[in-house]
């Protein structure tokens, strides 16, 4: 049969891969899922009402709303589907075919995926031996190709972070024609003093837009709503590449609720950080060689063992993140799936 043409690198790239769903007697630890359950006054939000009407294309009340939150102008804030959408979008405004784009590796794994899509030249930098970015590698891997650099702190999915004076060494050797992204969609777990602030950092460098999320420590991944904050004229660029009315007005509407419960949000968050850290001690006692973790997540480096250790939590009911050949990653779930967890682990010489 007569195949009509497409894009080689297309054809050849594979897709992403969601975490593979649980059944009634597993864990599902792959997808970085906040595993509460919406808050009621949240859920309430929400206008089912409305379905038949198109949404704000510019979700304008929650663009207001975090406009001031953060005191800028609402052109200095995009809404997406996901903060995943607005990488896309960036890429799309800022990347032509053949371009470069830098990021450490291994990081986010649509950065690559994207990059692809987007017909850039993917220059991935390894992380250091600690799983933290090597930025001094990163800017030395700028050339006058690059157009974009992504920074993930904490890095998803070692959990590593970038302090602020790592990020402001590095953004001193970065040009200023060169957009920076810090993806910071797990930041409201990181409990470390001393890790970069995106937001205060963008009065600093007018070539920096930070990327955040109201998927995981919100809990609205079923929603699909993200944000980036940064220069008027860069997110212009990027509201022009976006799929209109992406954002529903449902997506929205629960975004500004949880703003509006952002205390009791971020007390289950703080839930979720102190299971994390007990979680990364007691790994830490069984012998493994964890790093820190400072999102709601935890890296086993399992290196080439990484199918095998991931076959043992399987059988174990633990629905993890296998990342061949590097590692395992494991989102932080329900208390019980810790205990099930440390189970399997021991059984690991």
């Amino acid at each position: 049969m007569t195949r009509v043409r497409l894009r080689a690198e297309i054809e050849s790239l594979p897709p992403y891969r969601q975490g593979k769903p649980a059944d009634a007697a597993s864990f599902k630890l792959s997808s970085n899922e906040n595993p509460f359950d919406p808050l009621p006054s949240v859920r309430d939000s929400i206008d089912l009402d409305s379905l038949n009407r198109y949404p704000d294309a510019l979700a304008s009340t929650l663009r207001s709303r975090l406009a001031d939150r953060y005191g800028v102008t609402p052109d200095e804030v995009h809404i997406g589907s996901g903060s995943v959408a607005i990488i896309a979008q960036l890429l799309a405004a800022a990347v032509q075919h053949g371009d470069e784009v830098v990021y450490s590796w291994r990081s986010f794994e649509a950065y690559p995926l994207l990059a692809v899509v987007a017909g850039a030249v993917s220059v991935q930098v390894p992380n250091l031996p600690d799983h933290r970015h090597d930025l001094d590698a990163m800017a030395a891997a700028i050339t006058e190709r690059t157009r974009l650099v992504f920074v993930c702190s904490p890095n998803n999915p070692t959990g590593s972070i970038v302090t602020q004076a790592e990020f402001d060494d590095f953004m001193a050797k970065v040009p200023p024609t060169v957009l920076v992204a810090l993806d910071e969609a797990y930041i409201e777990f990181c409990r470390d003093p001393d890790v970069v602030d995106g937001i205060a950092s963008l009065r600093r460098y007018p070539n920096l837009v930070v990327l955040r999320t109201f998927s995981k420590a919100y809990g609205l991944a079923g929603l699909r709503v993200g944000y980036a904050v940064g220069p008027d004229y860069v997110l212009d660029a990027v509201r022009s590449t976006a799929i209109p009315l992406s954002v529903t007005l449902q997506a929205e509407q629960a975004a500004i609720a949880s703003l509006d419960h952002e205390g009791e949000l971020l007390e289950r968050v703080d839930r979720i950080a102190r299971l994390r850290d007990d979680l990364w001690r007691a790994l830490v006692d069984l012998g493994w060689d964890v790093p820190q973790p400072h999102g709601n997540f935890v890296w086993l480096p399992t290196g080439d063992r990484t199918e095998e250790i991931a076959a043992l939590l399987d059988r174990h009911g633990l629905i993890t993140r296998p990342f061949h050949p590097d590692g395992i990653r494991v989102s932080i779930g329900e208390p019980a799936s810790v205990d099930r967890l440390l189970t399997a682990l021991g059984e690991v010489a």
